[in-house]
């Protein structure tokens, strides 16, 4: 069985992407506010990843990367979620395939 495996991801990829959809979620232009990415640890395993973009006058727009439900969840400046990634349907290069 082919498994997708956390340490797989390529993580420079993937917070490209993150970046770029919070980006468009608050209309703001990529690569000129900052993005913090924090591991997520659950029973001192990584289960996920946490971005959140600091965009002007102290709004802040988030993503939870889930590892276990293979999904990205991004919240806008409220808040509220705004919008959710299957893992899978991203590009192949995103997440490398262990057997």
């Amino acid at each position: 069985m082919i498994g997708f495996s956390p340490s797989k991801i390529d993580l420079d990829k993937l917070r490209m992407l993150v970046e770029h959809r919070l980006c468009e979620l608050g209309h703001l232009e990529t690569q000129q506010f900052p993005l913090t990415m924090r591991e997520v640890i659950r029973g001192g395993n990584r289960c996920g990843f946490y971005f959140c973009l600091h965009g002007p006058r102290s709004v802040k727009l988030t993503a939870i990367c889930d590892l276990k439900r293979k999904s990205i969840l991004y919240y806008g400046p409220d808040g509220i979620r705004k919008d959710t990634v299957e893992l899978p349907l991203l590009s192949d290069s995103m997440l490398e395939k262990a057997g």
